[in-house]
C-alpha cells in the first residue's frame, strides 16, 4: 500500500503504526515529564529547609500545563505524595508497625488534594483556569478539606515577602494564580527575583525578650513518663532557662502528660518565689475524649491557655468514634481560641499538626498577635523530614508577619 508524502494512507483500508511524533505520544511524554517535575517540586520544596519552600510555586504551572484531567490528577498526586513522603515512616514509628499501614494512610490522605485539583482542572486556558485554581487552593486551605491540606504552596509567602503581612499573602496568592496563565513565565521570573533577594537578606525570627523555648530529646517517653523524677527533670530545665534571664519559658507539646490537680500543685510549689511563667503541653481528659492543650503555670496559679484546634487526624482526632457510640480521641476545636494573651502579649499558639496546614495560622494572624508559639512532640517523625517541615513552616509564617517566634519541640 502506498502513502502520500504527508505519511497518511490515501485509501480507507490502509493501516499504519502511529508515528513516534504523533499527538498521543507527545502527550504521553509531556505527561510523564510533568509528573516527574511535580515530584521533584514536592520533594525539594518540602524537605525542611525554609528557603526552599518557594519551589512549591512550580506546582500550579505543572497543573495548568497538564494535557488532560487525568494527567492533572497524576501531577497533583506526584506533588502531594512527594511532599508528604515521610508519612509512611512516621506512622510506622508511631504505631510500631511495618510501613504498609502508613503507605495506605499516605495514599488515603492524598485523595482530597488529588480529587479537588482534578475536578477544578480545565483544558481551556484563560481566566477560567486561573479562577479554578484559586478555588482549588481555597478549598485545600480552609476546613473541611483544609484539614488535610498539607504542602500548600501559599506557605512560601513568608520566604518571598518577609514582613509584608497580609499584603504578602495577597501577593503570593496572586503569584500562584498567575502561574496558571499564559503569563506564567513572567510571574515565575518576578517570584524568582523576590526569592533571590530574600535568600540574600534572610534572618531567622527570634523569640521576644524574656521568652525562651526548650527543645527536648526524650523520645516517646515525653508525656508518658509521669514519674516525679521526670517532672523534676523538666523543672530543672526550666530553672536553668530562668537563670539565663527568661521570664516565660515554653516546653514542648505533651511535656506535662495528663494535667491533674497533683501535677498543677507540684509545679506551682516548685515555682513559688519566682516570677517565671511556664507554658507547656498537656492533655486534659473529659467524658468523651481529651483536649490537647497548652497550660500556663506560675507561682500564683495555672490556667489552660489554649486548646488545640486541629489534632493529628487518625492518630489523635477520631471523629468516627461518635458514629458508633464510642468515646475517645482528641477533640478538635476547629475555629476556637485562635489567640490568647499572656503577660500582656497576644500569642498565636500552634501545636504540632497545625504548623503543617494553612488555616490555623491565618485565623490567628487576623487577631494581630505579638508572637507565635509553636510547640510539638515529634519523636514519631524520626527518620523523616516532618519535624523540619513543621519548623520551616512556623519560621516562614513568623517572617511573613514580621513577628517573633518561640519554638519548643521534642524529638
Amino acid at each position: 500500500m502506498t502513502r502520500d508524502i504527508s505519511g497518511r494512507c490515501p485509501s480507507p483500508g490502509c493501516s499504519a503504526a502511529p508515528s513516534p511524533f504523533s499527538r498521543s505520544n507527545r502527550d504521553g511524554l509531556r505527561c510523564s515529564a510533568l509528573i516527574g517535575l511535580a515530584a521533584v517540586a514536592g520533594s525539594i520544596g518540602w524537605n525542611g529547609h525554609v528557603l526552599l519552600l518557594p519551589v512549591a510555586f512550580a506546582f500550579p504551572v505543572l497543573w495548568a500545563h497538564a494535557p488532560s484531567r487525568l494527567a492533572a490528577g497524576a501531577v497533583s498526586a506526584a506533588y502531594f505524595l512527594a511532599a508528604s513522603r515521610g508519612l509512611p515512616q512516621g506512622v510506622a514509628n508511631f504505631y510500631g508497625t511495618d510501613p504498609l499501614p502508613g503507605i495506605a494512610l499516605w495514599f488515603a490522605a492524598s485523595i482530597a488534594f488529588v480529587a479537588v485539583h482534578a475536578v477544578c482542572w480545565t483544558g481551556q486556558p484563560g481566566m477560567g483556569r486561573a479562577v479554578r485554581y484559586s478555588a482549588a487552593a481555597a478549598l485545600m486551605g480552609l476546613p473541611p478539606l483544609g484539614i488535610v491540606g498539607w504542602a500548600h504552596p501559599l506557605t512560601a509567602a513568608g520566604v518571598l515577602f518577609p514582613g509584608w503581612g497580609w499584603w504578602g499573602v495577597a501577593a503570593a496568592a496572586a503569584g500562584l494564580v498567575a502561574m496558571t496563565t499564559k503569563w506564567w513565565s513572567a510571574a515565575a521570573m518576578a517570584m524568582a527575583c523576590f526569592w533571590l533577594w530574600s535568600v540574600a537578606t534572610w534572618t531567622a525570627p527570634s523569640p521576644p525578650e524574656g521568652w525562651a523555648g526548650v527543645d527536648l530529646d526524650l523520645g516517646q517517653s515525653l508525656g508518658r513518663d509521669a514519674t516525679l523524677e521526670r517532672h523534676l527533670e523538666l523543672l530543672g530545665a526550666v530553672k536553668r532557662k530562668a537563670g539565663e534571664g527568661s521570664r516565660v519559658i515554653v516546653l514542648p507539646e505533651s511535656a506535662l502528660g495528663f494535667w491533674t490537680p497533683t501535677v498543677e500543685r507540684l509545679w506551682g510549689d516548685e515555682l513559688r518565689g519566682s516570677s517565671v511563667t511556664v507554658i507547656a503541653g498537656a492533655a486534659i481528659v473529659g467524658h468523651d475524649g481529651y483536649d490537647n492543650v497548652l497550660v500556663a503555670v506560675s507561682a500564683v496559679g495555672a490556667t489552660v491557655l489554649y486548646r488545640e484546634r486541629m489534632p493529628v487526624p487518625v492518630s489523635m482526632w477520631q471523629p468516627w468514634r461518635g458514629w458508633f457510640g464510642e468515646r475517645g480521641g482528641a477533640r478538635a476545636h476547629i475555629v476556637s481560641n485562635p489567640e490568647t494573651t499572656r503577660d500582656g502579649d497576644r500569642v498565636a499558639p500552634l501545636i504540632c499538626y497545625e504548623q503543617l496546614i494553612l488555616w490555623p495560622v491565618l485565623q490567628s494572624a487576623l487577631h494581630e498577635p505579638d508572637l507565635i508559639v509553636a510547640a510539638g512532640n515529634g519523636w514519631w517523625t524520626k527518620g523523616t523530614s516532618i519535624l523540619a517541615i513543621q519548623k520551616a513552616s512556623a519560621e516562614a509564617w513568623a517572617r511573613l508577619f514580621g513577628i517573633p517566634l518561640v519554638t519548643a519541640f521534642n524529638s
